[in-house]
Parts: C-alpha cells; sequence; structure tokens
C-alpha cells in the first residue's frame, strides 16, 4: 500500500483555513464526507473522539488523525497544509501545520495500523515535508507525495 493507494488528488487541502484543532478536524471532516459520501457528523465525531484518548500529533508539525467508520469499504486519506500552525496539542507541543487524515472501515485491522505508519514514514522525511511546506497548491503538493509513494514502491 502506497500513500497514493490513499489520497487522490481532490484530498489535498492548502491551506487549511481552520485555527484551531478542533476547527480543523471540522473542515477535514467535511471535505472527507464530500469524498466518501459519509455524513459529516458522523466522521467529525469519530475524528474527535480519538483525540480524546491522546493527541494524533506526533511531532515535527504534524499531525495524523484518524478513525474508524461504517459505511465505508476502504482505506481514505486526506492532506491538509495550514499556512498558519495549528495547536493540536502534539507529544513535542509545537503547532500543527501538516495535516493528514486517515479513515479507515471498521474491520481494518492491520491495514489500519499498517497505513498510519505508512504515512508517519512518509511525513517524517525531512526532504518531503519541507517541500510540501513551501508548496501551496494542492496539485503540488499531490504530486510531491505521488512522486515519493512512486519512489518507495
Amino acid at each position: 500500500m502506497t500513500l497514493t493507494d490513499l489520497l487522490r488528488p481532490d484530498a489535498v487541502i492548502s491551506p487549511l483555513r481552520a485555527n484551531s484543532k478542533k476547527q480543523a478536524l471540522q473542515e477535514l471532516a467535511q471535505h472527507a464526507a464530500l469524498l466518501t459520501g459519509l455524513p459529516e457528523r458522523e466522521l467529525f465525531e469519530a475524528l474527535l473522539q480519538r483525540e480524546r484518548l491522546g493527541s494524533t500529533g506526533i511531532g515535527d508539525g504534524i499531525a495524523i488523525p484518524h478513525g474508524r467508520m461504517a459505511g465505508i469499504d476502504r482505506l481514505v486519506g486526506l492532506f491538509g497544509r495550514a499556512d498558519k500552525p495549528i495547536d493540536f496539542e502534539a507529544l513535542d507541543g509545537q503547532p500543527v501545520d501538516i495535516v493528514f487524515v486517515l479513515i479507515a472501515p471498521e474491520g481494518a485491522g492491520a491495514d489500519h495500523l499498517k497505513a498510519l505508519a505508512r504515512v508517519a514514514r512518509v511525513l517524517r522525511n525531512q526532504s518531503v515535508l519541507e517541500q510540501v511546506r513551501h508548496a501551496h497548491d494542492p496539485a503540488a503538493i499531490y504530486a510531491i507525495l505521488a512522486e515519493t509513494a512512486a519512489k518507495a514502491a
């Protein structure tokens, strides 16, 4: 599974307009609803419920919110880049400007964990991180992530 298996070109949002973690999750849930046909409120609640267990901010300005949903048959990713970093209560205390949402089917099991690990590995690459932070156009960001996925395959 590569990043492009999870992420479509129309699933890249730049810039995120949110000023808080909750607003970012709402904006991303709204976009996820358009892409998946799932109810926006249920997507938002799934992401918020996971955040209540502990922040998905993994450090270096990156967060990977995720949740499981009924009514979806594949893993779906969304990428968001904020111009103004957001307090995400990340592990390192730093604000977040890169958010990758992962929505998984309820029974995804190990595939969900593998996808989380894949996303974290790609975004922890300092070269990739620097490139996506300097790209403002969603198509350019997708191209960077797709190229990285192709090299990793």
